[in-house]
């Protein structure tokens, strides 16, 4: 069982994950991994020396080619319980969730990301089904969107 969790704030050296929900004009930026099939929100592992700030924005830029966007820090969140990152169901693991207002890219990906697409609608082939859904429905809850 996955266990999804908010916090205003934790310890800083907790923080292992930077996770952006992404926008531009009004629309969700989703990724597409080129090893999956399936979508996801921008984000991944916090990098040594790196704050968990620069870690959000060097994910975004990786992910989606952002080049200018507005990075807003919204909560810390954990996920309790045994998945590709805890190795056990007592394990927790604690990122920082962000979202983005993004207004350009770059022409073309140049990380791991295949495609990224940009919609009205939210995906619904999730990568992390159990968890990205609900980081999207903090952040609209705390930003009131």
């Amino acid at each position: 069982m996955i266990d999804v969790k908010f916090y205003d704030k934790a310890e800083d050296s907790l923080l292992k994950f930077a996770v952006i929900v992404a926008r531009a004009e009004g629309k969700w930026i989703f990724c597409k991994h080129r090893q999956r099939d399936t979508y996801e929100i921008p984000g991944g592992h916090r990098e040594t020396g790196e704050s968990i700030f620069e870690a959000a924005c060097r994910e975004l830029r990786e992910e989606t080619g952002a080049i200018d966007f507005k990075l807003t820090p919204v909560c810390v969140y954990s996920v309790l319980g045994k998945n590709s990152i805890n190795k056990n169901d007592e394990e927790e693991s604690f990122g920082m969730l962000f979202y983005a207002d993004v207004s350009s890219f770059e022409k073309e990906l140049h990380h791991e990301i295949d495609t990224i697409i940009i919609s009205d609608k939210l995906a619904c082939n999730w990568t992390y089904p159990l968890i990205q859904p609900k980081l999207i429905e903090e952040t609209r809850r705390r930003l009131n969107f």
